[in-house]
This record gives structure tokens, C-alpha cells and sequence, in this order.
């Protein structure tokens, strides 16, 4: 097993954002909508338009732990959506796969993901990065880890702060600038 990291960076963010937009709409959704709401990407990929459409937030039932999720979409996500969803039917998947009507798969999901974070050089990525990005960044703006431990379904606050990547070195460059 592979483990990915999160995008610590905004600028890096921000750069695989222009990558997908070059490539497409779909892609870069994706990336959007994973690193804004924390959802694992096997739930990302089950989502419908009618899911969406007109909507300020998300209920889903979450794949791997069954345990029913409601999620805000931020605003700017929502007008992103509102275009891309325009002419599409309700009962078409949000991802959908250029070769069925089903949606792409996990592996697709992970190539597009890749590949847009290799352009960059940027290593130890995936779709899980995405979840992992939404945790550190909301770690880094909230300081709240026992809300992000309750967002991520952790069993304890050390797990979370492993998951998202606080590691010695940022504990050490936190102490460093620490003093009363």
C-alpha cells in the first residue's frame, strides 16, 4: 500500500487546479470537491447530478463506514457545479465515464489525480491526497482537531494528526516560534 500525502502548499493547489482545468471540467470537479468536503473518493464518484444541482449541501451514506454524511458545498464550488451541471440529466453521474454511462472508476480517479500531481513534481499523491489536503487545511485554519477527528470518523485525535500529515518537523517548527 501506497501512502499519500497531502497538498501542503496553496500554490501547489492552485497549480493542480490550472493542470485539470487545461485537461477538463470533470477532472478538475473532482479535485474541487474532494479537497473542499473531505469525502473519500468512492463516495465523490457515486454522486448524481441531482445530488448537486441546486443544492447548498450534500447528503450522502457513506460507503465504507454506512454512517449517513451532510456536507456544505462552498459557494464557490456551487457556481463551478451550476455550470458544469447545466444540460446535464439528473440521473447522470456527476464523474462520469467517457466510455459508459457509469461512473469513472477509483483507478481513473487516481491516474487523473496522479498524472495532474506528476506534471507538477509533486510525489506520494493520489485520491486520497484530496481527503488528506481538506484535513490539513482545515486543521491549519481552525486549529479544531476534534472537529476534524468527528468530520474524518477517527477513533482519536492521534490518528487524525497522523492522517493529515503533522509531523515532527512541523511540531519542531510550531515550538520554535512557541515562547511565554
Amino acid at each position: 500500500m501506497n501512502i499519500v500525502d497531502p497538498i501542503r502548499e496553496k500554490e501547489y493547489i492552485n497549480a493542480v487546479k490550472r493542470v485539470l482545468n487545461e485537461s477538463d471540467t470533470r477532472n478538475l470537479l473532482l479535485f474541487l470537491l474532494g479537497i473542499n468536503t473531505g469525502l473519500r473518493v468512492s463516495d465523490l464518484l457515486r454522486l448524481k447530478v441531482k445530488d448537486v444541482k441546486d443544492k447548498d449541501s450534500v447528503q450522502i451514506r457513506e460507503k465504507k463506514t454506512k454512517k449517513t454524511k451532510k456536507f456544505p458545498i462552498p459557494k464557490e464550488i456551487r457556481i463551478f457545479i451550476s455550470e458544469y451541471v447545466e444540460r446535464k440529466p439528473l440521473s447522470r453521474y456527476l464523474f462520469k465515464s467517457r466510455k459508459s454511462n457509469k461512473p469513472i472508476t477509483r483507478v481513473q480517479a487516481y491516474r487523473i489525480i496522479k498524472e495532474a500531481c506528476r506534471v507538477l513534481g509533486l510525489d506520494h499523491t493520489g485520491t486520497h491526497s484530496l481527503r488528506k489536503t481538506f484535513g490539513y487545511h482545515f486543521y491549519k485554519q481552525t486549529k479544531d482537531i476534534a472537529l476534524l477527528q468527528k468530520i474524518l470518523n477517527h477513533s482519536s485525535q492521534d490518528i487524525t494528526l497522523r492522517y493529515i500529515g503533522v509531523t515532527q518537523e512541523i511540531i519542531d517548527d510550531n515550538l520554535k516560534m512557541f515562547a511565554l
